[in-house]
C-alpha cells in the first residue's frame, strides 16, 4: 500500500472507532416500565338540554356522571323534568311524562326523527322547540332539521330556532 493510502485507512479507522466509543451509550439488561395504567377514566362529558324559563328556551349543560347520553336519554331528561337547582332558578319543561319513552333515528341526510309515545299534535309550541333543539344539539352538524312524530301525528320538520 502507498503511504496516503495506509493514512486514510488508517485515519478512517480511528474516526469510526472514537465515534463508536464516544457516543456513551452503556449496554444494560432489561429494563421494565411497570403496570399499565388502570382504573376508571374521568370523562368530562357535558350535554345541553333545552329547559323553559319565562315562557322561552332556556340552554342547559348538565354533567350525566361522566358518560355520554344517547339522543333519545337525553330527551327523557326534558320529560322528567328540572333537576331542583335547575327549578329553584325558575327553570320548567313543557314536554310531557308521557311523551316517553322516545327514540331517535338519523336519516342518511342527518335530518332527526323523534318518535314520541303520545301524539305529538298535543304538544305546545314551547315543547316542540325544546324537543327540537335537544335533538339538534346532540349532532356535529349545525343546524340540522327534526321532525317530531307522535301517534300517527308529526310536527314539520324545524331547526332550532336559537
Amino acid at each position: 500500500m502507498s503511504d496516503g493510502l495506509t493514512r486514510r485507512v488508517l485515519a478512517a479507522g480511528l474516526v469510526s472507532l472514537v465515534a463508536v466509543a464516544g457516543c456513551g451509550v452503556q449496554p444494560s439488561g432489561v429494563i421494565t416500565g411497570g403496570a399499565p395504567p388502570s382504573g376508571a377514566v374521568a370523562l368530562t362529558t357535558t350535554i345541553t338540554l333545552y329547559l323553559v324559563k319565562n315562557g322561552k328556551l332556556s340552554a342547559v349543560t348538565r354533567r350525566p356522571g361522566g358518560h355520554p347520553l344517547a339522543p333519545a336519554d337525553r330527551l327523557a331528561l326534558l320529560a322528567a323534568g328540572p333537576t331542583p337547582k335547575e327549578k329553584a332558578r325558575g327553570l320548567t319543561t313543557d314536554v310531557p311524562s308521557e311523551a316517553g319513552p322516545l327514540s331517535v333515528t338519523t336519516e342518511p341526510t342527518g335530518h332527526l326523527v323523534v318518535t314520541l309515545s303520545t301524539s305529538a299534535s298535543d304538544l305546545s309550541r314551547l315543547a316542540v322547540e325544546q324537543i327540537v333543539c335537544t335533538a339538534a344539539s346532540t349532532t356535529p352538524k349545525s343546524p340540522v332539521q327534526v321532525t317530531v312524530v307522535g301517534a300517527a301525528q308529526s310536527v314539520d320538520p324545524r331547526n332550532c330556532p336559537r
